[in-house]
């Protein structure tokens, strides 16, 4: 039946309960994320093997992010402003099934120049899908839950290095194409499992945790009325302080991470002497079980924290940033494989004690009617930030004969992330109960 999955377990909201729609919605959004970074991920695990047939440079290799970053950002507002007044499932449905689209299109390209712009072009479908998911993610769950939905969602991130890895296997195996021609099917496939969604009443599950009350019938269909203007709305958004902190924070993260990831594999095989399907795998490795430990770590400390010390979540998420940072550092300054990928490891699980604490906590500090493009701004700022972070890398390969030199040129702007989100904790508690006052009148 479509529509069903994420109705209310008893017919009305309990919130009482820890997922009140059930769990399905998250078990769907997590699906979306995890074969939207996979699809984005194969690019750095089959890299050295289109240089190798296409002879382009690391200069060029190192644009094709950038330019893809830059199409995602252009997106980002206009999407925001979209989920906060359309049907959201149908947004990431659409979306989706554009993805498959320019899967396809990578794997047939029969030059640099068309496979260029569908990567181009899977970017800015990837992005319009973001803030839709992060307002339902709000709705589907209460804040007691939202760590834990945030986290496993956002996770995707890094369990997408899955995506270099199987990039560089098949790239060894069977050549590069292969590799994006197997994901046109899970794209398809995710599309129609978004289709069965329920979307949820905007707010409605705010309104009643903050004032105790629960519906005696189902709620009615969500009709986004009454909206601001585009540019008042944002006025709104961008005047939270602790979103302010948090998105520039992980716009410098991102930067730094875009471009020392994205060129791991071809540093491995370059510097340290493996092979492309081995440095696709390790670089996949690292990141999966580095995202779980981090993800781990974090969950218990932000629920640890939460509510214990002054911005509690934000301070396990800032720290983890920090520390991660400087280990990354110390990382690249390492000859040896096995000590680069157990040190690069530990970084990646450092930092990712982030993830289940960061966007909950900017969930907490948007009002439910403006959640879409505040999620869009977050998108616009980590999209931004991350678009430079390869072609610096490219850039300072090429001058410098060096890839380690642009690599360490970014780990500067990811201490600072780190240390500027640590700055949001003065601000979110006075942030979020704001939130529940506006929730609970109504």
């Amino acid at each position: 039946m479509v529509g069903t999955l994420g109705s209310p377990r008893t017919g009305a909201i309990d919130v009482t309960s820890r997922a009140p729609f059930g769990w399905a919605p998250l078990v769907v959004l997590f699906i979306v994320g995890l074969v939207d970074r996979i699809e984005h991920n194969l690019l750095s695990g089959v890299l050295p093997a289109i240089q190798a047939e296409w002879g382009f440079s690391d200069t060029a290799a190192g644009s094709i992010p950038t330019a893809a970053a830059l199409a995602a950002a252009v997106v980002s507002l206009p999407a925001g402003y979209l989920a906060d007044r359309l049907n959201r499932t149908r947004i990431i449905t659409v979306v989706v099934f554009v993805w498959a689209i320019a899967t396809l299109g990578s794997g047939l390209a029969t030059g640099f120049l068309i496979f260029y712009l569908m990567r181009v072009l899977l970017a800015a479908a990837e992005n319009i899908d973001n803030p839709a998911a992060g307002s339902l993610l709000a709705d589907y769950y209460p804040p007691i839950s939202r760590a834990k939905a945030y986290g496993l969602t956002r996770v995707t991130t890094y369990l997408g290095g899955v995506g270099t890895l199987l990039g560089g296997v098949l790239a060894e195996a069977f050549g590069w194409r292969t590799a994006f021609l197997v994901m046109v099917v899970p794209g398809v496939l995710t599309a129609l499992l978004v289709w069965l969604l329920r979307e949820p009443r905007r707010g409605e599950l705010d309104r009643l945790v903050a004032s105790g009350a629960a519906p005696t019938d189902p709620p009615a269909p969500d009709r986004p009325a009454g909206k601001p203007p585009f540019w008042r709305q944002l006025r709104q958004i961008v005047s939270v302080p602790t979103l302010v902190f948090v998105c520039i924070g992980l716009s410098f993260l991102t930067l730094g991470l875009a471009g020392i990831f994205y060129w791991l594999p071809t540093f491995m095989v370059r510097t340290l002497g493996v092979g492309v399907g081995t440095a696709g795998s390790l670089s996949g490795l690292i990141t999966i079980a580095g995202t779980l430990i981090g993800t781990l770590v974090g969950s218990w400390l932000g629920r640890r924290w939460h509510g214990t010390r002054k911005g509690g979540r934000l301070l396990a998420g800032g720290g983890g940033i920090t520390a991660g940072s400087v280990v990354l550092a110390g990382a690249l300054a390492v000859e040896s494989a096995g000590a680069f990928t157990a040190l690069v490891l530990l970084a990646c699980s450092l930092m990712s004690i982030a993830i289940p604490n960061m966007t909950a906590c900017l969930a907490d500090v948007i009002p439910a009617s403006a959640r879409g493009l505040g999620f869009a701004v977050l998108q616009l700022l980590t999209t931004a930030g991350g678009a430079f972070g390869s072609l610096v890398v490219g850039i300072a390969s090429d001058q410098l004969g060096s890839l380690l030199a642009g690599m360490y040129i970014l780990v500067v702007p990811m201490v600072v992330g780190g240390l500027v989100t640590l700055g949001a904790r003065a601000s979110f508690e006075r942030d979020a109960a704001k939130v529940l006052d506006a929730a609970a009148r109504g």
